[in-house]
């Protein structure tokens, strides 16, 4: 696609998709590359961007890139650890904090009449996370902003167009984050902000035209926002050549299966519903270790997917709704393996003899630039909304071995908690709920009469990636007519049980 591009430099840092995030909120560009893999066509990227590291600068192991093609050649905005490698090779001088640098500051001297710091103020807030800090400016540094205890908290480059900053203007914390990045990128670099979903849509259609040219596709939808909006995006490119295929496992949500058909009905689309949920529980009896019910479970799909797949005659490709995070995060900061995209799509690794070609048509896109785009298109809010929710389905919500009446159980309990959410207008203020089946039963009384029953954990979380978490304080009358509900309501329950775990260090998912 030809557009204006900001290259990212990755050391490593947690912070890195964030950056990438902001700077495509500002309607640009971006990719992420690690820091010793700079692209062979570095001259198309417009500006450049160094993250930061839990490395120091000062340790033996100095992540150390060429920047000879970029330095002096390109705006360059160097982050926390990009300002102190700056620093410290360029004859100034870097040495560990007494006290270490984390958390809220705020900007106690910005120099005047600098167009990086247009719209920012004095006392502006901003997030530190450092342990080591900048002691002398590099050669021809020039000192632009400091906090009451980082004398050197943004400099310049003389006669360069490379600015640094200690802080990390990508986190929510730093108040006036977002107008930095703009003002560098937009106002100093001069890119233009040309990266819509409008624009996305008509380009990638158009490169699926000439990419699939007649040929036929199979895509396994799922019934999320990932796989949806990629059958759209196909089904504009080629039309009646796509063929989807809506798989039920038998671990979907109450009523699912059928919900979800019908939300593709009205969507144009050539979609095969398949009820496979024998198939899968039969597969998953006695098994109660994690990893061996997804082993079943992706075994299984691949056996259905490669029966239905084989029944379109001459299918060429295979298409996945496999986003960016999916592709960077399989691509090592420090120097690992070459890039692999990871098999996040829900056939889960193909054998060799399915002979199908890859097509991804939303690698490119973060989860909110897939809502975006989805939307653009007039996408049913419904489908666009959805939380997410885990390939191996109530698998890995159901603790312990599976068996028939257990699906049933999490199944209701999981209807009442979201459709709670749903009418107390909680939904959307949840990135994703779930219930989880304990193994374990605990005693109770119903009328007068002793219960040894199953228990069940609520888990509601808000988080913009899923890499991080915090749980949602939900309110205490919510929870406790969710809570009085499900035991009246579904049998075999007796006790429910809120989870206020952030991740990390717990995980979203119990298993």
């Amino acid at each position: 696609m030809q557009h204006n591009k900001v290259l990212i430099l990755d050391f490593g840092s947690q912070y890195t998709q964030l950056i990438a995030r902001r700077v495509r909120e500002l309607n640009i560009y971006c990719e992420i590359h690690p820091f010793n893999k700079i692209p062979s066509d570095s001259d198309s990227f417009k500006a450049v961007i160094l993250s930061g590291s839990p490395n120091s600068v000062r340790g033996e192991e100095v992540l150390h890139p060429d920047l000879s093609n970029i330095r002096g050649k390109k705006p360059m905005l160097a982050v926390c650890y990009g300002a102190q490698y700056l620093a410290h090779f360029s004859g100034g001088k870097v040495a560990e904090s007494n006290t270490r640098e984390y958390g809220r500051a705020n900007l106690s001297f910005i120099k005047a009449g600098e167009d990086f710091f247009t719209g920012i103020s004095k006392g502006s807030q901003v997030w530190m996370s450092h342990s080591d800090t900048i002691k002398q400016l590099p050669t021809n540094g020039v000192l632009l902003a400091s906090t009451h205890d980082v004398e050197n908290a943004a400099f310049k480059i003389e006669n360069e167009t490379t600015y640094a900053i200690q802080f990390h203007p990508e986190v929510y914390h730093s108040t006036d984050g977002k107008q930095l990045l703009e003002n560098f990128l937009v106002h100093i670099a001069q890119v233009e902000q040309d990266w819509t979903p409008d624009s996305f849509v008509e380009e990638t259609v158009e490169a699926l035209k000439v990419q699939l040219g007649n040929d036929k596709v199979v895509l396994g939808l799922s019934g999320g926002v990932d796989s949806s909006v990629a059958a759209i995006l196909l089904h504009k490119a080629i039309g009646k050549n796509l063929y989807c295929i809506f798989v039920n496992n038998g671990l979907l949500r109450k009523n699912e299966y059928v919900s979800v058909l019908e939300q593709y009905e009205g969507m144009g689309l050539n979609v095969k519903g398949v009820d496979a949920s024998a198939r899968f529980l039969d597969a998953l009896e006695g098994i109660s270790d994690p990893e061996q019910k997804r082993k079943a479970i992706g075994r299984v799909f691949i056996e259905v997917f490669d029966d239905e797949a084989n029944e379109i005659e001459d299918v060429k490709w295979l298409a996945q709704g496999t986003i960016y995070p999916d592709v960077i995060e399989s691509v090592s900061a420090t120097g690992g393996p070459s890039a692999t995209i990871k098999s996040h799509h829900n056939v889960g690794g193909l054998p060799d003899y399915m002979k199908l070609k890859i097509v991804e048509p939303l690698k490119a896109l973060f989860k909110d630039e897939v809502r975006r785009v989805g939307a653009s298109m007039g996408m049913d809010k419904t489908i666009l909304g959805r939380h997410p929710f885990p390939g191996p389905g109530l698998a890995i919500r159901i603790l312990g071995d599976l068996t028939r009446e257990k699906v049933r159980i999490l199944q209701e309990v999981d209807a009442v908690f979201i459709d709670n959410l749903k009418s107390w207008n909680l939904y959307d203020k949840v990135w994703q709920a779930g219930a989880m089946l304990l193994p374990v039963n605990s005693v109770g009384v119903m009328g007068d009469e002793r219960t040894y029953e199953k228990c069940v954990a609520l888990r509601a979380v808000e988080s913009t990636d899923g890499m991080t978490a915090d749980w949602v304080n939900l309110p205490y009358e919510f929870l406790q007519k969710t809570s009085n509900e499900i035991i009246n309501k579904v049998k075999g329950v007796n006790r429910v049980v809120y989870d206020i775990s952030s991740k990390p260090p717990a995980t979203i998912e119990w298993e």
